[in-house]
């Protein structure tokens, strides 16, 4: 086996070729689960290999002692339930069982650490087709991963890094491919660069994600806390309604290592599980952030005034747009002295009348709202439509709210548009300064707002309106007198090339 260190591009290319075993067979939407835990269990198996090997090479004459250290690793592995064990197997029929059954050996063999992980995702499924196709797709699988490229052992890794990037690459252009779907799971890296930067997560904070995802948005919290402090010294918090989806958070947490975490799986707002220990109130957090879905129909409207958490009562969203269940819900899990929020909501979450209209006002009036961020449109995966950041902090120095229109600011692409490095920072400078910048942002005062209704429609704010040059008519008539003469001319040289080939008159 290779020792030399892996390498990012190398990996990266590596784990998206091994979804080329169901391109064209199946969508990528039910494949992505397979590739993504495969990787997860490649990578715990190599890491357990290669530590096996090392304590036997020290205490190759005490297995009891190599057995007992083994325990104590950070995954459980127990026989049979290897990717290896299954490697060795791929020939023989019943690929899709025997890789289910290692999965659920090894939820039991590592407690409550992944516990459910694996319910939602069975290999042994119809949607492979039939069992010879199943089979023969699950061993091209098992090849694929077993490629020297993908020797996953510490040695050759040399850190998380390296694992967790992988798994964000393969989540990312799934999302890319999976249309409307890939909201469900996956926020833009550059959005949650731009999150994590402003909401400045800091040593001791406690970081929650009530719509998390696959994750990545908390993970850029932890990370950002680790490079401005260089402590692990923070907690994650996260919940997530999809069962799939919830798996695929709990890995990439693993996999980032990120192991002081706390992901629950259920409905953040029908069914919060991130309680206190007598189970009666919600838990309050230092930073909360999320991407939840936009205007969600069937939120849970009909037990909303019955809320045992008192969540609406500034009021009950309407029954078909759940973007104010999801804002009231995270403004009320906020630490009172340190809390600090954002959410990414679409523009509607702005002007938007009625009971939405009351809740916004009421959110303003308590000087809770701090910045809005007005983003470019085709930034998220599976909707065109542009969307805009809500700041919110408990503790405001002034009664003021930013507008910043960053809306124009970013690179163009045919399916996608993707907000660049100076575009980001450009809106973090402005964050900071808190001023009014022309055409750009504006910092208004609470009677303006007032004034407007308590309507944040970007526009009424940051007039981005660019007057158009004076036309010069005499310029315009002299160029057009010009262009005339210009065209006689070329008339006049037509015919006559014309008469010399014999089509004259």
């Amino acid at each position: 086996m290779p020792t030399s260190q892996i390498n990012q591009d190398d990996i990266n290319k590596a784990v998206w070729a091994a979804c080329d075993t169901f391109r064209g067979v199946i969508n990528a939407d039910t494949y992505k689960d397979f590739v993504l835990t495969m990787l997860f269990l490649k990578y715990i198996s190599d890491v357990y290999k290669d530590d096996y090997r090392k304590l036997v090479e020290q205490h190759g004459d005490n297995p009891k002692l190599i057995t007992a250290m083994m325990s104590k690793q950070r995954f459980v592995l127990p026989e049979g339930a290897s990717f290896w064990d299954l490697y060795e197997q791929r020939h023989q029929a019943g690929n899709g069982q025997r890789i289910d059954q290692a999965l659920h050996a090894l939820e039991e063999a590592n407690g409550t650490k992944l516990k459910n992980v694996f319910q939602d995702i069975s290999f042994n499924t119809d949607k492979l087709g039939q069992e010879k196709q199943k089979n023969d797709l699950l061993r091209h699988l098992l090849e694929d991963f077993g490629k020297d490229i993908l020797n996953l052992s510490s040695e050759r890794v040399g850190s998380l890094d390296v694992i967790g990037n992988a798994y964000e690459f393969l989540i990312k252009h799934f999302a890319a491919g999976s249309g409307a779907t890939a909201g469900e799971y996956y926020t833009p890296p550059e959005v949650s660069d731009l999150l994590a930067t402003i909401l400045e997560p800091v040593e001791g904070d406690q970081i929650c994600d009530p719509c998390v995802g696959s994750g990545s948005l908390l993970l850029k919290c932890g990370a950002m806390v680790r490079k401005n402090s260089g402590s692990k010294k923070y907690a994650l918090f996260g919940q997530e309604a999809i069962g799939a989806t919830w798996a695929l958070a709990k890995m990439n947490m693993f996999l980032h290592g990120e192991d002081n975490h706390r992901i629950e799986w259920g409905d953040t707002i029908r069914n919060p599980q991130l309680l206190d220990k007598e189970g009666t109130g919600l838990l309050h957090f230092d930073i909360v952030t999320a991407n939840p879905p936009f205007s969600l129909d069937k939120w849970g409207h009909e037990d909303a005034s019955s809320d045992p958490y008192g969540r609406f009562r500034r009021g009950i969203p309407p029954k078909t747009k759940g973007d104010y269940a999801f804002i009231s819900h995270m403004i009320e899990t906020l630490k009172p002295e340190t809390g600090r929020m954002g959410v990414v909501v679409p523009h509607g979450v702005l002007f938007r009348a009625s009971s939405e209209g009351k809740i916004r006002q009421q959110l303003i009036e308590e000087n809770l709202l701090d910045t809005v961020i007005g983003l470019p449109e085709k930034l998220f995966f599976g909707t065109g439509i542009p969307a805009a950041i809500l700041l919110f902090k408990k503790q405001k120095t002034d009664n003021n709210v930013l507008f910043i229109d960053a809306s124009r600011e970013f690179k163009s692409g045919k399916n996608q548009n993707q907000l660049m490095p100076d575009n980001i920072q450009k809106i973090i400078d402005t964050y900071k300064a808190r001023e009014t910048v022309d055409k750009y942002a504006y910092l208004a005062n609470f009677d303006e707002i007032a004034e407007n209704d308590f309507n944040l429609n970007i526009p009424r704010y940051v007039d981005t309106f660019e007057e158009e040059a004076e036309i010069d008519l005499v310029a315009v008539r002299t160029e057009r007198v010009e262009l005339k003469n210009e065209l006689n001319t070329l008339e006049s040289e037509m015919e006559s090339y014309l008469k010399e080939l014999g089509y004259g008159a």
